[in-house]
């Protein structure tokens, strides 16, 4: 059911590499601080946002022409409409990135950096996969994910997201591992 995520990187990088519709590479807190730091930082801009959704709408709606992939979703995702799960998961990719955002620039670490120690190593474990409880949440009216799953899901996708992370480190496109 997250295959689609990877729809997100692969619309996104290309749009970040040419810098397309510069206009709206805005910060998704307007540039608003709380507390003397910025609520989410720069890196969390309204293109970003609308790119990182529209790869996951249009990963789902390619996915679903595979018979495949659509039938091994759960029956009641399989039924509803690829765009509606496609948006879905999107929103819930960006949604779920912004508490963790939040809490790093809490933690005056900046965007696209990490923390040393036991707090850091632990934010960049959990920003791995900090999108996948809120996708959860977000499909409740339609699917409940069993708890198991929901786990599974959160370690499945955590190692990817590394691997990842770990080619775009290797090829250097990525400064950091996390």
């Amino acid at each position: 059911m997250f295959v689609p995520v990877l729809g997100a990187p692969i619309l996104h990088a290309p749009v970040l590499a040419l810098d397309v519709l510069p206009g709206l590479k805005r910060p998704l807190d307007f540039g608003a601080s709380w507390r003397g730091r910025r609520i989410f930082g720069g890196n969390k801009t309204w293109r970003g946002a609308l790119f990182m959704v529209a790869g996951v709408l249009i990963a789902a709606l390619a996915l679903w022409q595979w018979p495949a992939y659509r039938h091994a979703l759960p029956d009641d995702i399989e039924n509803a409409s690829p765009a509606l799960i496609g948006v879905v998961i999107g929103l819930g990719v960006v949604l779920g990135e912004l508490p963790n955002s939040f809490a790093k620039r809490r933690l005056d670490i900046g965007p696209g950096r990490r923390a040393s120690g036991l707090w850091g190593v632990a934010l960049s474990v959990w920003d791995q996969a900090d999108f996948v409880p809120l996708v959860a949440l977000l499909l409740l009216p339609i699917w409940q994910i069993p708890f198991e799953d929901l786990l599974l899901a959160i370690v499945v996708v955590g190692g990817v997201h590394f691997g990842i992370n770990l080619i775009g480190y290797a090829i250097g496109a990525r400064k950091t591992l996390v």
